[in-house]
């Protein structure tokens, strides 16, 4: 009876302090990458859904000492002239692999990539087995003087050496043929919501009669932390913004790399 009454204290002690550190911990859930984070020539394969949007998923792990992609994960790539020229590359091939140049960004907790440079790559095509004769010859010329003595690679180098990837030399010599993407610096506007819910930002004319200009914004830690001071006040905010502008489709987009809330000191109206 003591021994029962023992081993049913030790239960209970066990599963209340035990317990529900394992529940709480659980599985550990991957941090996403730093804002600005650097793709350098990571590969991958390019898929795309029925909403026309297009994603990289990643052959290998890919981390920063903050955050992490695993292999086999898929991240959105913004819309940019690189993606336009991909998009146009992989319809005129079998394969859909790319090496891939880039900036991840990072908007409400979740990365994307805002791609700058690719090239096509594809596996080497297996050699045939040689005859039987032509493998027998081989093997003599790699004897060495010594007796018993061959030149012989293991297994695993060998499936790695037939395995490999190449990169297409034919994207180098014709190169990219890339609209280059332009910076808009220390430009004053305000970060507008549209009615379909997208983020804009628009040409402050400051009380000149000309035509606003107006950008899509394209998700990333300086448009989420605009878009928070804006959320606080009633009225709209004027910002002095540094960005990427690049084309997608016939349509110009912003991506952020500073925004800075001007303070008006009552000078001019709101």
């Amino acid at each position: 009876m003591a021994k029962n009454l023992i081993i049913s204290i030790l239960a209970a002690f066990f599963v209340s302090t035990v317990s529900p550190r394992v529940v709480a911990g659980g599985p550990k859930k991957a941090k996403p990458l730093t804002d600005g984070f650097v793709l350098a020539g990571v590969d991958g394969k390019l898929t795309g859904d029925d909403g026309n949007r297009w994603f990289f998923e990643f052959d290998s792990d890919v981390g920063d000492d903050k955050g992490r992609v695993c292999a086999g994960a898929r991240l959105e790539l913004l819309p940019s002239a690189a993606l336009e020229k991909i998009i146009a590359d992989m319809e005129e091939r079998s394969w859909v692999s790319y090496r891939l140049w880039g900036r991840a960004t990072r908007y409400k907790g979740k990365n994307f990539i805002f791609p700058i440079y690719f090239l096509p790559i594809s596996e080497i095509e297996r050699p045939q087995p040689p005859a039987p004769k032509e493998s027998q010859q081989r093997k003599a010329e790699l004897i060495i003087n010594e007796p018993n003595d061959a030149l012989t690679i293991p297994e695993e180098i060998v499936a790695k050496l037939v395995t490999r990837r190449i990169v297409r030399t034919d994207q180098l010599r014709k190169g990219l043929e890339l609209k280059v993407d332009c910076i808009l610096a220390d430009r004053i506007g305000l970060i507008v919501r549209q009615a379909d819910g997208g983020l804009v930002f628009v040409l402050d004319a400051l009380g000149r009669g000309i035509q606003q200009i107006s950008f899509p914004l394209l998700p990333c830690w300086a448009l989420e932390r605009a878009h928070q001071e804006q959320s606080a006040e009633p009225d709209p905010l004027r910002f002095k913004v540094s960005g990427v502008v690049t084309r997608y489709k016939g349509r110009y987009y912003l991506l952020l790399q500073r925004a800075a809330r001007l303070y008006s000191h009552e000078n001019f109206g709101r």
